[in-house]
């Protein structure tokens, strides 16, 4: 299960801290209205040591990072690459890829996502049939990555959850079949103990490479991994 509360959009810019992200451990003013766990969560969040340096260099979330260590091994992000970014907000991913030389990229969310110069952003639902052609037309052409960090509202039960996240996973790897150019890649949030079995046999006939990679960025004690299918041979 996805252990972070529903995405926001951010209303200020991130300051404080330094680049390393060290700071002296802070505790929220008052707990009210909040169960010790909420609380306690609020309080790990605004501790933990990725955060703080999102917070210092300007990033958006700590999930820049995660995407960071995944290009880092991959090398995804080049010049002239194009990318597709499922489920932006709020801007991370998108700010880690104009960082590292990408200038064709396009993202979308159902939330509203701050502006990322010079990526263009959709606020609409992926899952409508008219945002994936969208998508291609701000792109100028096929995509060499499609990334997804989409994630549905959760219910709380917990099979229910799994199999919406799952069907998110195959809305977006079939996305990426259709679209992506030969060689191309796929990069999606999992989680360990999803029904990712099918979509996993579905990629292997479509690239020539098909991994789980957990992130350091990742929380150790977080079911979160990362599914990465590489070469893509065509349809």
């Amino acid at each position: 299960m996805n252990d972070e509360p529903p995405r926001k959009r951010m209303v200020k810019p991130p300051a404080g801290g330094n680049e390393s992200g060290r700071a002296k451990p802070a505790r929220l003013k008052t707990a009210f209205g909040r169960t010790p766990s909420q609380q306690a969560w609020l309080e790990r969040q605004i501790n933990d040591p990725f955060s703080a340096k999102a917070r210092a260099l300007g990033y958006r979330s700590r999930a820049a990072f995660k995407i960071s260590e995944i290009d880092d091994k991959f090398h995804f992000f080049r010049k002239n690459a194009r990318v597709i970014d499922l489920g932006c907000a709020p801007g991370g991913w998108l700010q880690l890829a104009v960082e590292r030389g990408v200038t064709q990229l396009v993202g979308v969310d159902l939330l509203p996502v701050d502006p990322v110069a010079p990526a263009h952003i959709l606020e609409m639902d992926f899952t409508d049939p008219s945002c994936p052609p969208k998508l291609i037309e701000l792109l100028g052409g096929a995509p060499d990555l499609v990334m997804s960090d989409m994630a549905p509202n959760t219910v709380g039960h917990r099979e229910t959850d799994h199999l919406r996240i799952v069907g998110l996973i195959e809305i977006g790897a079939e996305f990426a079949i259709e679209v992506l150019k030969p060689g191309g890649a796929f990069v999606a949030k999992a989680f360990q103990g999803g029904e990712t079995a099918e979509v996993i046999a579905r990629l292997k006939k479509h690239f020539d490479k098909v991994v789980h990679f957990k992130p350091k960025a990742s929380r150790q004690d977080s079911s979160e991994v990362f599914l990465v299918a590489t070469g893509f041979k065509g349809r």
